[in-house]
Order: structure tokens, then sequence, then C-alpha cells
């Protein structure tokens, strides 16, 4: 059974290795000489800061016998530079990375925005990203607000094939790193239909 809830602190050292699996795929030249764990150290250590869990950005997790198989993460666009400042926090002091790891933008104005949502590869294609999708709505109208936001990858047509069921729509292209993203919203006064 698979249970859909907001993360706690305790949850950071199993939700590290799946957010890792976003940066892996989004080859961020800034990380390229990382080392894994230290990575990993510094994701875990952001995903247990109040700011990550609740306070500044919403972190959602999906739970299978006691692991958390999928994860979602998102904020309020204007609270972008104080979530981004968490995890330029917890790498300044880590030698691995020289200095403090600096994100780019990547929300639009007037949109919850979600940053990343990842699913173990073991429990994929059993509507778990769905169901994460499904249960973000509640979070951006708590925040106030009436759209939520994302970035697909052009070159992850699986991913944008998800959005596109979820009606999320095309509304910009934006260069993060060395990739083009699809910028797409969802307007929240539509029903959610559940795959």
């Amino acid at each position: 059974m698979i249970t859909i809830r907001p993360a706690d602190q305790d949850d950071a050292g199993q939700i590290a290795p799946l957010i890792n699996m976003i940066f892996d795929e989004m080859q961020l030249e800034e990380l390229d000489d990382i080392p894994e764990p230290d990575l990993e150290q510094a994701i875990t250590a952001a995903y247990q800061t109040p700011d990550y869990l609740s306070e500044k950005a919403t972190t959602v997790v999906a739970e299978a016998d006691g692991q958390v198989v999928g994860v979602a993460f998102g904020y309020p666009d204007k609270n972008e530079d104080a979530v981004d400042d968490v995890l330029a926090r917890v790498t300044a002091g880590n030698d691995a990375f020289g200095s403090a790891f600096e994100a780019e933008a990547e929300s639009y104005e007037h949109e919850w925005y979600l940053d990343s949502i990842a699913v173990d590869p073991n429990y994929q294609g059993h509507g778990i990203g769905g169901r994460l999708l499904a249960a973000l709505p509640k979070y951006a109208r708590e925040a106030g607000q009436k759209r939520i936001g994302l970035n697909v990858d052009m070159a992850n047509p699986g991913a944008k094939k998800l959005y596109d069921r979820y009606d999320y729509e095309t509304v910009g292209i934006k260069p993060i790193g060395d990739h083009m993203y699809f910028h797409m919203q969802y307007e929240l006064d539509k029903d959610l239909v559940m795959a």
C-alpha cells in the first residue's frame, strides 16, 4: 500500500538518493566532481531543515512498507531564494563543493513551483508520480497560489506525457544548466483527473 504524506526529518536520508537521481539527469556541470556521498550528505542536511519540510517549501513523500519510494518538493515562487539559500548553506561547509552551490532561478512569477519530483526506479510505472502530483494542489492553495509550475527536460518525453495527462500546459521554454526545459503550469481551478 502506498501512502502519500508530508515528509519529516527522519525521511531525509531516504529522500536524498531520489533527489540525487534528478541532479544526475540534469548533468549540472558544477556537481560533476562532487563525490556521491558528499552530495547525498548535503541533500540530506537540506531535507532535515524546517525550511525544506514546511516553512519555505513543502516536501511530500510516497511511502511503501515503511520506505520512502517517491518525493515531491515545491514552494511558492517568492520563496525560491530562501529555498536556494538552504542548499548554499549546507554545501558551504563541505570541502568537496569548494564553494557554496548556487542554484539557478527556475520558477515563474505567481506560481507554486514544483522543483523536484522523483520515484524510486523499482516503483516506477505504478502511478506514484501521479499520486504525488494529485496531492500538490492542496499545498499550493494553502500557500495562496492559483497555479503550479514546473520544468520538464525536453529530453524526457515520458515525464512530459505525465504532466500533459494531468492537464499541465506548456507556457514557455527555459534553459537550466546545459539542458532546455519546457515550463509547464497547471491552473488550480481545473479538476485533476486521476489516471
